[in-house]
């Protein structure tokens, strides 16, 4: 059977490197190596754990060496990471456990001179603790929360000092397991009495037709998740789309829609009766989309290889168009926690990007038609301060809802949505 802290080290190494999503990454790594229930969840919280905790295990590893933490071997300097991630942050694993098996993975790699380095500096750690500076500077704010000081700036200029720490602290946390019930296979009652009989713990939301799941689920292997009867969705996306309200035998246009969730809850609301065209820019996953709508049994839903900043007439006119727009994900980094890590100027060009989607998706609107525009971020330059340069511009379109879903508040994903109708 694989050793999930081996595993564990050479994913993270291959994120890294190779700028891989860590979700795509993790669930890759779970088909395709041998391990138990146990194994699987502890390897994914050390994955997710050691990036999310990324800089403050840095800082801890930095005070402990007299060289560039860039200068040590890209597997040890992995195994180093877990291994405090462990120390300080999994309060189930002993300190000495750790320490050894860290060390064991060293000598059995090809940087097996590292092991007695690894020891010393793995023993160090320990003995300093984990002592952060006492102030409130940027500085201090980012080894805390192992944020890069640029998102700690931005969400500071956006939302004042104290909500930018709670969104901090906030994504730090586990984030909630929130699945939307299919409706087109199964009623929300019948639902929950096969949640009961699989002794799956739940909180149900009636308003919105979907579940936030207690201490986590195994969805892949879920008998229910075969059947169709849900999918995952966090409840900040599903309540976009319920403000969008699309009605049945329309014509809705979902301009970046991988993986699918708003067209499929979409497709609910409508009572899988009309037209949803899907489209996405890569044809892997367009073929994802047509897969999933396939299996939740969705047959309204037509995916679509298509750019989304190019106007095609030939799609013709919708009365509902979901702009959920790329983004910096800076709502979603306790999801995603290597989003983290990306350079500032890899999101320059975004607000343009978003600009050319939304004015395209303008051209697309029926008259009294309504476009959602959406994000999950909580940069105000790519959510209001973008729509309202949008309505400046195109002053035939007006703004008649507005939300952002705060972590801390809405406990969701932090997201943000605006409802613009012509």
């Amino acid at each position: 059977m694989a050793n999930p802290r081996y595993l564990a080290a050479k994913l993270l190494n291959e994120i890294e490197k190779d700028n891989k999503y860590s979700n795509i990454a993790v669930k890759s790594a779970l088909e395709n190596n041998d391990l138990d229930a146990k194994d699987k969840a502890f390897f994914s919280a050390l994955v997710y754990g050691t990036l999310d905790r990324k800089i403050t295990i840095d800082y801890l590893i930095r005070k402990q060496i007299k060289v560039p933490i860039k200068k040590i071997s890209p597997f040890t300097l992995a195994v180093l990471r877990t291994a405090v991630y462990q120390i300080f942050f999994m309060e189930k694993v002993p300190e000495s456990a750790a320490v050894n098996e860290a060390v064991k993975l060293v000598k059995k790699s090809k940087e097996n001179r590292n092991s007695g380095f690894t020891n010393a500096v793995l023993h160090s750690v320990i003995r300093e603790g984990l002592n952060f500076p006492e102030d409130d500077s940027i500085k201090t704010l980012s080894i805390k929360f192992s944020c890069p000081e640029w998102i700690i700036e931005s969400f500071i200029n956006d939302y004042g000092f104290e909500t930018a720490k709670l969104l901090l602290s906030e994504s730090l946390k586990t984030p909630p397991l929130s699945l939307k019930i299919n409706t087109v296979k199964i009623d929300s009652e019948s639902f929950l009495k096969e949640l009961k009989k699989e002794n799956i713990s739940f909180e149900f939301d009636k308003q919105n037709n979907s579940v936030i799941i207690d201490g986590g689920m195994d969805i892949a292997n879920n008998e229910l998740y075969k059947k169709g009867y849900f999918y995952a969705q966090d409840k900040a996306s599903g309540n976009a789309i319920k403000a969008l309200n699309p009605k049945p035998h329309s014509r809705v246009l979902d301009m970046c829609a991988s993986p699918g969730g708003k067209s499929f809850t979409a497709a609910n609301l409508m009572e899988n009766k009309g037209e949803i065209i899907s489209c996405d820019l890569y044809e892997q996953r367009v073929g994802l989309i047509k897969k999933t709508a396939a299996h939740l049994g969705l047959d309204i839903i037509n995916p679509k290889v298509a750019d989304a900043t190019v106007f095609d007439e030939n799609l013709g006119k919708f009365d509902f168009i979901i702009c959920d727009v790329p983004c910096s994900g800076l709502g979603v980094i306790r999801r995603k926690p290597e989003l983290k890590y990306k350079e500032q100027t890899d999101f320059s060009e975004l607000e343009n990007i978003q600009y050319k989607i939304l004015s395209c998706a303008a051209k697309y609107l029926k008259e009294d038609g309504k476009i959602l525009y959406s994000t999950c971020t909580l940069r105000k330059g790519e959510n209001e301060n973008l729509v309202n340069s949008f309505l400046k511009e195109y002053n035939e379109f007006q703004k008649v809802y507005e939300h952002t879903f705060m972590p801390h508040i809405d406990k969701t994903d932090g997201f943000y949505c605006a409802l613009i109708s012509r």
